[in-house]
């Protein structure tokens, strides 16, 4: 293994880490321009905090962000939490800038891909991985390998129609917000207190967390599914009832076979995003 630089590009920060011999050897983070007058602002920015773990020893840098992302041409579109992100040819700007490769890809997917390398996924050649924050998203690993589709779209399984909405309305942390009018971290910290509104809405949380888990068996079925993100942290909140409500599955030997565990990962989007150049 050598030594690579990963990249975790969020709408409130933007986090940097150099990984050598799969260990994060340093790291560090900048705010993500608030306002910002273009895109070439916040692309200051990353070439900012990619300096500050940068060294001679650096053979490529993978970097994280919350879009689609053309692989081919590292060109990153429609980014709906940084203003100007429509269409920032990354790839070429930093490869210009610090002449080393560059590979990008979607945030779920090296979170998947971080687990292939890093975390449980090192003994699954087939899995999903879900993040499971504000949104849903999630990564797809087939034969070991990240799934190589057509426009990096793949394991958005939190815009499948649910409901009377997507998925990820009810399946994320923004379940707690769009039914209860509370954000996450009120919702879990009434659920720390016993309160009983609070422990019903993780209950509920779970039997949506069921049904993508479903609708990921019924897609891809994998040997394993992995779930990171905040909202993943809280699982003793929701696993119970998660596990009863994917119990009408189907394929009865599908749901006894499938593995399901909540990552461990210490700073997966830096692991993940470095991950791509492995």
């Amino acid at each position: 293994m050598g030594t690579y630089i990963g990249i975790d590009l969020g709408g409130t920060h933007i986090r940097a880490g150099r990984v050598a011999n799969e260990i994060i050897e340093t790291q560090n983070k900048m705010r993500t321009p608030k306002d910002p007058r273009d895109a070439d602002e916040t692309v200051d920015a990353i070439k900012e905090v990619i300096r500050t773990v940068m060294n001679e020893q650096v053979e490529a840098i993978g970097i994280g962000v919350p879009s689609l992302v053309d692989r081919d041409k590292g060109i990153v579109y429609n980014v709906t939490n940084i203003p100007y992100w429509d269409e920032v040819p990354l790839k070429k700007m930093l490869e210009k800038e610090y002449q080393v490769p560059v590979y990008l890809d979607n945030d779920a997917n090296c979170f998947a891909l971080g687990e292939r390398y890093f975390g449980v996924g090192c003994d699954y050649q087939n899995f999903v991985g879900l993040t499971v924050g504000t949104g849903l998203g999630g990564g797809i690993i087939q034969q070991g390998r990240l799934l190589q589709d057509a426009n990096c779209g793949s394991g958005e399984f939190g815009m499948l129609p649910y409901k009377d909405n997507v998925l990820e309305y009810y399946a994320s942390g923004s379940f707690f917000n769009n039914v209860y009018g509370l954000d996450g971290n009120e919702m879990f910290l009434k659920a720390q207190q016993k309160d009983p509104q609070a422990l019903e809405a993780y209950r509920r949380l779970g039997i949506h967390l069921a049904a993508a888990v479903k609708m990921v068996m019924y897609t891809v079925d994998p040997q394993m599914i992995v779930f990171g993100g905040a909202v993943a942290e809280a699982h003793e909140l929701y696993e119970e009832t998660l596990y009863e409500y994917i119990q009408d599955f189907g394929y009865p030997n599908s749901v006894k076979n499938l593995r399901i565990f909540f990552s461990k990962l210490e700073c997966p989007g830096i692991l993940g995003a470095a991950s791509l150049c492995y």
